[in-house]
């Protein structure tokens, strides 16, 4: 199996007008820390109205360009549009039509819900009568005006994160970041909570683009970039990333030493294997078919098989040669 390090291009959906610049560009983007770089060379280029996901384990660089996109750190080598506008030259231009919602909680536990979006209007200018107006509309539209006297801190964390993207939307922003939004939300909060990104982006136009280290999440995205020790190793559309792969994959898990199996299994087939963590992968078509012949030829050196289709867990080993978090645990 082969590892990508050059981003694979694909023409950008058509949501917009094609008249309006993109929601978000960036073209060779690094960053560090000292001597270590964390970002290396990223450049992607996000559509207006468009659903974008970074994907990665821990460790992959997805945070640290979320903060240089939210301008929580300055851009230091690379260039970055928003809305059109320069990231560096125009930053406070900027702010005010983008909304955040930081993966750590930023809302107060000791005020109401209201409080925590009046204190957060004030900062974008917002007073009296469109303050109320657009509070009173944050509120319906998210299914807290029955909890907004009700101090923050008794809230559920699915109710929590609404109330943070009620703040982020309060200033009525184009676009729309999100670091690991699903963070701390059990399944069911979390499914809900991405039905109403979609909603947004269908209702306001709103353009939105999260990092995610969740596989459903990302399947819900338009498209996605895969990150990857501070490179962008693919982005295209999740359905686009598995049919690369081209087949079932076939995972082998052998009794005894894995990579002698690995070998007589290439020399008896004459398929491509990789040895990943410690199980031997095989990508082809109608896997069932090689499962069956793998039994039937070491079927006393092997201790399980299965296949499957394709997942994004497959399409991150495919291009990297380690399982997503395996690879998260080890940054």
């Amino acid at each position: 199996m082969a590892t990508a390090s050059a981003v694979s291009t694909v023409p950008r959906p058509d949501l917009s007008s094609a008249a309006a610049p993109p929601a978000l560009e960036a073209s060779g983007v690094s960053f560090f820390y000292g001597e270590r770089q964390a970002l290396k060379e990223v450049s992607f280029s996000i559509a207006r109205g468009e659903i974008f996901g970074f994907l990665g384990p821990n460790g992959g660089g997805k945070t640290t360009l979320f903060k240089v996109l939210s301008t929580l750190v300055p851009c230091q080598q690379g260039i970055i549009r928003m809305l059109g506008r320069d990231l560096i030259r125009d930053k406070a231009a900027i702010q005010r039509r983008m909304g955040v919602v930081f993966q750590h909680p930023s809302v107060d536990d000791k005020l109401t819900v209201r409080e925590n979006l009046e204190h957060h209007g004030h900062l974008y200018g917002l007073r009296g009568a469109r303050l109320r107006q657009r509070s009173r509309a944050m509120l319906d539209r998210l299914g807290l005006a029955e909890r907004a006297g009700d101090l923050v801190q008794t809230l559920s964390g699915g109710l929590r994160r609404r109330t943070e993207l009620a703040k982020a939307l309060l200033h009525q922003p184009e676009l729309l970041l999100l670091d690991e939004p699903s963070t701390g939300l059990d399944p069911g909060a979390r499914r809900e909570f991405n039905d109403y990104l979609a909603h947004l982006r269908r209702a306001d136009g709103v353009s939105i683009v999260l990092t995610t280290h969740y596989m459903e999440e990302a399947e819900r995205c338009d498209r996605i970039a895969i990150m990857h020790e501070g490179r962008m190793v693919a982005m295209a559309p999740p359905g686009e990333l598995k049919d690369r792969i081209g087949g079932d994959v076939v995972v082998v898990r052998s009794v005894g030493e894995a990579g002698a199996l690995m070998d007589r299994i290439r020399a008896a087939t004459g398929l491509e294997a990789a040895l990943v963590d410690g199980t031997i992968r095989i990508e082809r078509q109608r896997g069932h078919e090689l499962v069956r012949d793998l039994v039937e030829s070491f079927g006393s050196d092997i201790e399980s098989v299965s296949f499957g289709k394709p997942t994004l867990e497959d399409v991150f080993v495919h291009l990297t040669g380690r399982r997503f978090f395996a690879a998260a645990a080890q940054e």
